[in-house]
């Protein structure tokens, strides 16, 4: 396997070379993972590993799907060193009262956000997407599945380019073929897209329709909400000619893990107004002089993007509360140790 049509590159290589033995040890790129077991791509083929024990009980972070390792072979037995550093990692607030993250994959270049054309297209779920995808540092592109049985796509679109400015938007459909070949454009060697959207929406479908023949196995969705079971229930790394996929579970809740910075990138437009407020620590509720009133009232601002940008504003404030609470916490442990 050549690893550069993995995505290896001089980058990775200097970084490996720098700490590493090449005689010793070697790189290879995480598949799946099964528990503690991982399915890795290595120069010489496909193989199992486990993570080395003195290294996973010194570590909070263990390898996740598009991981670069480091690792050892010992009598048919390949071992878990250590973790290249991610140039990109897709996470999520894990489901759950814990303040911790899931991740989701790493080391993407495109996240293609998959929303179906149906009874179950969601400008505000593209929203929180969007901000989980420049959050990770990946470039987002928006994929609207199942063209083939909408008929107001141009609506749709415009939907969509209200709450995703400057975000390339695609409809595609993985029976007639609509579009693929926009989308086979984000795709060179080396090159690394994630796939991430609810289920039903058509993810496998679009995987066996980039690669051309059947790899991932599709369930129908219900006719009379579009909703869909999961097909895909791990994640896992793909290896196309011309690129590598990551495919996804759909997720049933998309609890956000940001900050502010993604917050303002998601929400540019408001960004944008708050900028012309008479006031620079304008609420924007009863301060007169408010940009973002005078939109909301002209209608420039739609309301429910307005709504949902409080919203997400909320989320990541009680976030970042619990965030720190956790982390005095564990300061207080530390100092009374």
């Amino acid at each position: 396997m050549n690893l550069s049509k993995l995505g290896w590159n001089e980058e990775l290589d200097a970084c490996f070379n720098d700490s590493f033995s090449k005689g010793t040890y070697k790189p290879a790129r995480v598949i799946s993972q099964f528990q503690n077991i991982y399915k890795i791509y290595t120069e010489n083929g496909v193989t199992l590993a486990k993570v080395a024990g003195k290294w996973r009980y010194g570590n909070n972070t263990l390898p996740a799907v598009g991981d670069w390792v480091v690792v050892t072979n010992h009598e048919g037995t390949s071992m878990v060193h250590s973790i290249l550093p991610r140039k990109s990692c897709f996470e999520r607030k894990a489901v759950g009262e814990e303040t911790e993250s899931q991740v989701i994959a790493t080391n993407i270049d495109t996240v293609f956000i998959v929303s179906s054309l149906n009874h179950d297209f969601s400008p505000q779920r593209i929203e929180r997407y969007l901000l989980l995808t420049w959050e990770c540092g990946a470039n987002p592109v928006i994929v609207l599945s199942k063209s083939d049985v909408c008929h107001d796509i141009a609506d749709k679109m415009k939907q969509v380019e209200r709450v995703a400015m400057g975000v390339p938007i695609h409809a595609i459909s993985s029976v007639t073929g609509e579009g693929l070949a926009e989308l086979e454009t984000y795709m060179t060697e080396g090159h690394t897209v994630a796939l991430l959207g609810s289920s039903g929406v058509g993810k496998s479908s679009l995987i066996n329709a980039l690669a051309g023949e059947h790899i991932q196995a599709v369930n129908t969705v219900r006719e009379d909400d579009s909703k869909g079971r999961h097909t895909t229930t791990n994640r896992d790394l793909i290896v196309l000619e011309n690129a590598v996929l990551i495919d996804t579970p759909g997720m049933r809740e998309i609890q956000l893990w940001g900050s502010k910075d993604s917050l303002s990138q998601t929400f540019e437009d408001i960004t944008e107004l708050a900028q012309h407020c008479k006031f620079r620590d304008c609420n924007h509720k009863s301060e007169p002089g408010c940009a973002i009133k005078e939109a909301l009232e002209s209608g420039a601002l739609p309301h429910d993007r307005w709504n949902s940008y409080v919203k997400m504003e909320k989320e990541l404030a009680h976030l970042a509360k619990k965030q720190a609470e956790l982390n005095r916490r564990l300061e207080n442990r530390k100092k009374r140790a």
